[in-house]
């Protein structure tokens, strides 16, 4: 199983301006693979979780076409080759 995170342009730069990461470890659930986020990139970790360890609210995730709030948040699963897609949220007038 390989989990690919995606990320957004202003997080590229975090990972040498690298669109992706494939994560280590195949990891089971969001949660598992933002565990191995932080260890491959804390810094993007940083910026997407806060310090109670959830999303932060200006930022969405998804698994696949899913948004993980509106599946089981954290403990969303992870199953066969999946893209954990991280993306600012966009608001204005």
């Amino acid at each position: 199983m390989t989990v690919t995170v995606v990320l957004p342009g202003t997080l590229r730069a975090l990972n040498e301006g690298r669109p992706t990461l494939v994560l280590d470890g195949a990891p089971r659930t969001v949660a598992e693979a933002f565990e191995k986020l932080r260890e491959a990139l804390p810094a993007v970790h940083r910026r997407v979780l806060a310090e109670t360890g959830e999303v932060r609210a200006h930022i969405n995730v998804f698994v696949g076409d899913t948004e993980i709030r509106r599946a089981r948040g954290l403990e969303t699963p992870l199953e066969g080759d999946t893209e954990l897609v991280i993306l600012p949220a966009v608001s204005g007038g």
